[in-house]
């Protein structure tokens, strides 16, 4: 009997190993994909690994709190303001099973419309007036994206109803205007991924212009609340959506007996639909009913969505190939017989990592289940021989440099050494010339090979000294006279440039788009703050971490890259006018200390400094103008330095004062 009860402790204490592993895998995944905009693993692990989780979740009754089964999307990013959901934006529970779509339906009517595949977006309006942007986030908080969402062409500005109106959808890039932007990109590692990603991308951007440039657009799939209006069916708040101007999502009524010859409508409709779409939501009619219905912690308990039944095909792995980037990073490709997925001949798919390639047990020969999830991307779901037999190149297969393979935090990718290697500089050009980087257009992959090859450019300031070989470029296929012309011009233009295109552009590792532009706001557009910056002061701007931060320091204390930069200012001239959100506490630095009795917290009452000019940071030096404090009189180590270096100390209230603000207790 005691056997049997530790083998039943021992049994239970493994589901529950189980579910930790699978929580934190499924919550690095998520993390990865909705805000760093990777993928590491594919769809079918992913939903895989998440049945297994809710299975044993049922079982056991324990559930994490940071459990993919009860929290929503993601966390909010950084560099936007925060907005907290006055109605939550909950996720949908999901099924493939027709049968199973019938029986959760019943008896009702329901909408049957397309599940858009972008990011979902919350719409008020108030007076008639659109007031604010949100997105999802993570159900509860959103980031307030309101210049974004103006700047989509087809978000009405206005609606002629008064009363305060609430409206839900989709914000996406069509296919057809994600392939016009990826064709104006020369290097194919540049390309975006898909119109998922871009997407996410644009509409959380700090400037909204690059959202209409990517052309988002929003298709509205609910009206959540509309004051002074009694519309009990969710087709007639669809209807009233369109004539105040909203694109609302394609729908049709259905019942039980007509649900499924729906939805082989939409799958026959699907492969010429050209918004990303993946798969389908079945909404009850009725909003009475379903407002009785109530919700989970996770689910609204009055839609569900359908998931596309992905089509497989089997074929035979010919080859893995290692396709480099600019940091050395070779990323693995499975080349395999051509196979027909979803009306389109597939012949390769991303392998994302060595983790995946091993999990796989890939080996050239093998027999591989390929399917495009969603029905748009195609990935590996099996390996049905799992020979293992692929080695890992312990060579660069460009250069011929070292290759090792490396462990980031559980991810393992294959790394060239060689800093010579010559898809390094290719990369590194490539992405240095890049639209959101210094913009030289005209300069493919090919031709800046071609410029590598006669020794035309070595370094980052000799594409603005092209003049100096003008003969041997004209001389060159693919060039000629009037082609070099353009690229002096196109490369004279891009030298008025301004700082934080030259901190993206320069390649600093982790520092993105959106990352340069924080990092250059929060310098006030100087480039003598900019390249001086040391960890701690990193580390005060939101969305710079620790690793971030070092990576960063060593960059620009590398004196090979301090020569480029040195030679590059010499060239370039760059625009380093700041405009400040405010002026009162313009180029004021603060720091904070000690609880807060007025504010929430401290990125509540920083975000409300930096809104007027001023600089928070997290310790105090000379360059110090306050310390705040509710405790002047303490002997924490800020007011003994702050004392020691003459910083003025205030409270709390007194920044109030400062602001403008009136004083209230929380």
């Amino acid at each position: 009997m005691a056997a049997e009860e530790n083998k039943a402790v021992d049994e239970a204490l493994d589901k529950k190993k189980r579910i930790d592993e699978l929580t934190e895998k499924l919550n690095e995944a998520s993390k990865a994909y909705y805000t760093d905009g990777i993928e590491i693993m594919t769809n079918f692990e992913y939903d895989e690994m998440y049945d297994e989780l809710l299975a044993l979740e049922d079982e056991t009754g324990y559930i994490r709190d940071d459990s993919p089964s009860v929290n929503v999307g993601y966390d909010t990013a950084a560099g936007l303001p925060k907005v907290t959901h006055e109605i939550k934006m909950l996720s949908l529970n999901k099924t493939k099973d027709r049968e199973e779509l019938k029986a959760w339906l019943g008896d009702q009517k329901g909408l049957l419309s397309w599940k858009l595949d972008g990011l979902t977006v919350g719409l008020t309006y108030e007076n008639g007036r659109l007031v604010q942007g949100v997105t999802r986030g993570n159900g509860t908080e959103g980031e307030l994206i309101t210049a974004n969402v103006l700047a989509c062409g087809n978000v009405p500005k206005t609606i002629s109803h008064k009363g305060k109106v609430m409206i839900r959808g989709e914000a996406v890039i069509r296919y057809s205007d994600f392939e016009k932007i990826n064709e104006a990109i020369d290097d194919a590692d540049a390309k975006y991924k898909n119109p998922r990603n871009l997407c996410s991308g644009s509409i959380r951007q700090l400037d909204p212009k690059v959202t209409a440039e990517r052309k988002v657009r929003f298709y509205a799939f609910s009206l959540t609340l509309a004051e002074g209006l009694d519309l009990n069916s969710r087709a007639e708040r669809m209807e009233w959506l369109k004539t105040q101007g909203f694109d609302a999502v394609d729908y049709v009524i259905v019942d039980r007996d007509s649900l499924s010859a729906a939805i082989d409508g939409y799958e026959s409709a699907i492969k010429e639909f050209d918004i990303p779409s993946d798969g389908l939501v079945l909404t009850l009619d009725d909003g009475s009913y379903a407002a009785s219905l109530g919700e989970t912690a996770k689910f609204p308990r009055d839609s569900i969505a359908f998931k596309w039944r992905d089509q497989y095909a089997d074929t035979i792995l010919r080859e893995i190939e290692w396709s480099p980037s600019r940091t050395g990073l070779l990323n693995p490709v499975a080349i395999f017989d051509p196979v027909e997925l979803e009306g389109t001949t597939v012949s390769r798919a991303s392998v994302h990592n060595i983790n995946i390639m091993e999990d796989l047990e890939l080996g050239i020969g093998d027999t591989v289940r390929v399917y495009k999830a969603n029905m748009i991307i195609p990935q590996l779901s099996d390996n049905l021989t799992r020979s293992g037999s692929i080695e890992i190149p312990s060579e660069c297969p460009v250069c011929g440099g070292k290759a090792v393979v490396r462990d980031d935090d559980g991810t393992k990718t294959l790394n060239c050494t060689n800093p010579d290697c010559i898809a390094k500089h290719v990369k590194k050009f490539s992405h240095f010339v890049s639209r959101d980087a210094l913009n030289i257009e005209g300069l493919s992959e090919a031709g800046l090979l071609k410029l590598i090859g006669i020794s035309a450019i070595r370094t980052f300031p000799d594409l603005f000294r092209l003049e100096d070989h003008r003969d041997e470029i004209v001389e060159m296929e693919g060039f000629g006279q009037k082609s070099f012309d353009n690229l002096v011009a196109s490369a004279q233009r891009a030298s008025h440039t301004t700082p934080a295109r030259l901190l993206y552009g320069l390649g600093v590792p982790g520092i993105g788009v959106a990352t340069s532009n924080l990092i250059a706001g929060a310098c006030r557009n100087k480039w003598s703050e900019i390249e001086s910056l040391d960890r701690e002061s990193l580390t005060d701007i939101d969305g710079v971490g620790d690793v971030m931060a070092g990576d960063y320091v060593r960059f620009f204390e590398d004196e090979e890259n301090r020569a480029v930069i040195s030679e590059l200012l010499g060239l370039l001239e760059l625009d380093e006018s700041y405009e400040a959100a405010g002026t009162e506490l313009e180029g004021k630095v603060f720091v904070i200390t000690g609880s807060l009795e007025h504010y929430k917290s401290r990125k509540e009452l920083k975000a409300d400094i930096e809104a007027e000019g001023g600089k928070v940071t997290g310790s105090v030096s000379a360059k110090t103008d306050y310390l705040i404090t509710n405790d002047p009189g303490s002997g924490s180590s800020k007011n003994r330095t702050a004392r020691e270096l003459g910083v003025a100390v205030i409270t709390e209230e007194d920044i109030l004062g400062m602001l403008g603000k009136q004083i209230t207790s929380r």
